[in-house]
This record gives C-alpha cells, structure tokens and sequence, in this order.
C-alpha cells in the first residue's frame, strides 16, 4: 500500500483541533482521521514523548540517535519547545513502541492503576506499566471510534448488588457475577465473553506485563497480555473485571476506607472466587482434606494456575501452603484429567462485539483492511478478509 499524505502540520491548543495524522503499519504510513483535545499544549506531548522515552529505557542522546535529531531538539521536544508534524510524531511512536495517540489524548481520569515516570530511572515494572497504560488508552480510543462510526453499541454495564468492604464481599459479588453470566458454580470457559457481559471490553495485547482497565464515561474497558502463563492471564483478566464490577478507588468504600495495597488483596479475592469458588474446592476434599490429584483436576477443569488453586485451598481449610512449592507436571495433568489444560485469552483478542463491529465498520468501507487488522489485534490478517478494491475506502 503506497503512504497516503494527510496534512503534516498540527495545531495544538487552538479551536481547531481535527486533523489529519500518519501512523505506521510494519514499514508503511497509512493516513488516519482523528480528533484531539484542544486543551491539548504542545508541553503536554513532550511530557508524553518524555515519559515513553523513559519507559523504552532511552536516554535523549539514544533517541536522538535513533530518530534522527540533535539532543537538544529532543529537550526542545520534551519541554514543549518545539512542535512536530505528523510524520515526525509516527517515527517517535514507532521507535519508542507506543500508538501515535498516546502523544495526542489526554490519559482518562479513572484507571485500575496509574504509571507516573518521575525521573529518567524508571524500573522495569514502572516501564511496563507504563506500556501498559499506553495500549490500555489506544484500546479505548479504538472502542470509541467504532462507537462514533455508529457500528459498536458497548454493553451496558451490570451494576455491583451490595457495597465491597471486604474479602467475604468481594467473594460474594464474584459469586455473582458467576450467577448472573449463567456459570454458577460450573468452570468458566471464556473470561473475555464473562467480561462482556457485564459490560466490559478486554482486549489481549503484546506487551510485557499484567493487565489495567479503566472506566471512561459508559466504556469499561481492559487489557491483559498475552504473554506469559496462561493461569496468570485469566487471573490478570479476572482481577481487571474486578476493578470494573466493584469500582475505581474514588467511588466506592472501599476505595474510601482501605489502602491501595488492601484494596489490591481484596480485588484478588474476588478474582480467585470467580475463577474456582470456594465451596467447589471444599465438595473435593475428603475427610477435610483436598489432596494433590483433586487440586490438579480443579486446577485443569477450572483453568486456574497452581498458585491460584493451592491458594483457595488454603483459604477453604482443606489444604497447606506447602502444596504449593511443586507445580504439576504435564504429565500429572494428562494422568489426573486425561488432557492438559487449554490456554484462554490466546487466540481471541478482541471481544465478540467489537470484532463484529470492526466487520462491520469494514463492508460499510469506514475502514481500510490495514486498519481493520489492527484493530484486531493479530486476531486476524488480511488475508482472511473477502477481496475488496479499497481505491475508493476512506482512512
């Protein structure tokens, strides 16, 4: 696909704030309708530009090296200084793996955590979170675009039954969330379709990480990564759903009355029941005690990790921590159930809903095929779309 030119300058801070940017797919610049928020300065995109330096581990020297500039235009940058066109804006976004958008929104008021880079020494958590946030907004801004083109209408969000105080309530709101998703106390197959259903959006993402999810206006929506341990990933999802069923810490008791760190332990609590309640671990044991094999057999059925399992085992009275210290093999899977455990969050990216709002968006030719695969998330590729001459297709 050849690069389509929009118009490379960019007015920040004045009345008209509409434009048109450059974003990068692979080594191709496609142009792209978008919006920005005219109390956007051009101090605030330096900030960003600063901040996704820090998270990339780059000093101003190395950026300057890899973009092309002397360091004191990227200080110039940074401090607000000094503007960029669109083209420039997609090579800073490119080289420092963030989307274009991160350096043109201003971040959403309300987020299960918020990664604030305050020195050029970032750690490595404080990077990834930070990452994390950055695919959290562009997973936002994509939800609304599809709302704007009219194609996605969000599901309605399904309000908390009773205040979260503590971990006994938050067990119980998971066992609610259980019921009203139709689950009870079966094993949950898809996370992503329970998350819908109560009126939050999950997208799977490739970056390093947890998860973060924020509610913005009528839109709850979430990220999880895909890499690394499968068990970790549904309970990074649940955790997430969490945050969206109980609140955000400045709306609810328990944000008021509890520390962030207790908050956190809370949340978890309501993720490890909604994955494997605690009275499915309690039917398992014999004589008050669940041992090994029927752990692993909960542990495959319901799709928990080892940790999460041996966890509720504890908190039921039917087992010791010590269970722990082995995780099983994949063989003691195969002799306890007959198969090893499938992978949820793996292949499927993207809600339901919003994958058939992106088909959709597509026929009507509101998108390109190039979009529409990145919107995605990997979940497609071009070639499973129907043949289309997209001469005519508006960015």
């Amino acid at each position: 696909m050849m690069a389509t030119a929009g118009r490379r300058s960019l007015r920040i801070g004045g009345r008209q704030a509409a434009f048109y940017s450059i974003f990068l797919v692979s080594d191709q610049a496609v142009c792209d309708y978008r919006t920005m928020d005219d109390r956007w300065s051009w101090l605030d995109v330096g900030q960003r530009v600063r901040e996704s330096r820090v998270a990339a581990g780059l000093s101003q020297e190395d950026l300057a090296r890899k973009i092309g500039l002397g360091r004191t235009m990227i200080a110039k940058i940074e401090s607000g200084k000094r503007g960029m066109d669109a083209l420039e804006l997609a090579k800073f976004a490119r080289t420092l793996g963030v989307p274009l958008g991160h350096f043109l929104t201003r971040p959403p008021e309300v987020l299960s955590h918020r990664a604030e880079l305050s020195d050029d020494n970032a750690s490595e958590a404080e990077a990834q979170s930070y990452r994390m946030d950055a695919s959290l907004q562009e997973w936002l801004a994509d939800i609304r675009q599809l709302i704007t083109l009219g194609v996605l209408q969000v599901p309605e969000r399904r309000g908390c039954p009773a205040s979260v105080e503590d971990h006994g309530s938050a067990r119980r709101v998971a066992l609610w969330v259980r019921a009203e998703t139709g689950w009870n106390l079966d094993p949950i197959d898809s996370l992503m379709t329970v998350c819908e259903s109560m009126g939050q959006l999950v997208a799977v993402v490739e970056i390093p990480g947890d998860g973060a999810s924020l509610i913005d206006g009528e839109v709850g929506a979430a990220v999880v990564s895909r890499i690394g341990d499968p068990g970790r990933r549904r309970t990074t999802a649940a955790h997430e759903l969490g945050h969206f069923v109980v609140g955000d810490e400045y709306s609810n008791d328990l944000g008021v009355h509890t520390s962030r760190v207790d908050r956190e332990k809370i949340i978890n609590s309501f993720a490890a029941e909604l994955l494997l309640p605690l009275s499915v671990v309690r039917a398992q044991a014999v004589s008050g005690v669940c041992s090994r094999k029927e752990l692993i057999k909960l542990a495959a059925s319901y799709r928990t990790s080892w940790t999460l399992a041996v966890s509720q085992a504890v908190t039921a009275g039917v087992a010791e921590r010590s269970l722990s210290r082995n995780t099983p093999t994949r063989a003691e899977f195969l002799e306890a159930v007959g198969w090893a455990p499938q992978p949820d969050l793996e292949s499927v990216r993207v809600p339901p809903v919003f994958a058939q709002a992106v088909l959709e968006a597509w026929r009507q030719s509101m998108i390109t095929s190039t979009r529409a695969v990145e919107m995605m998330r990997g979940e497609l590729e071009i070639s499973d779309l129907p043949g289309r001459d997209e001469s005519d297709v508006e960015p």
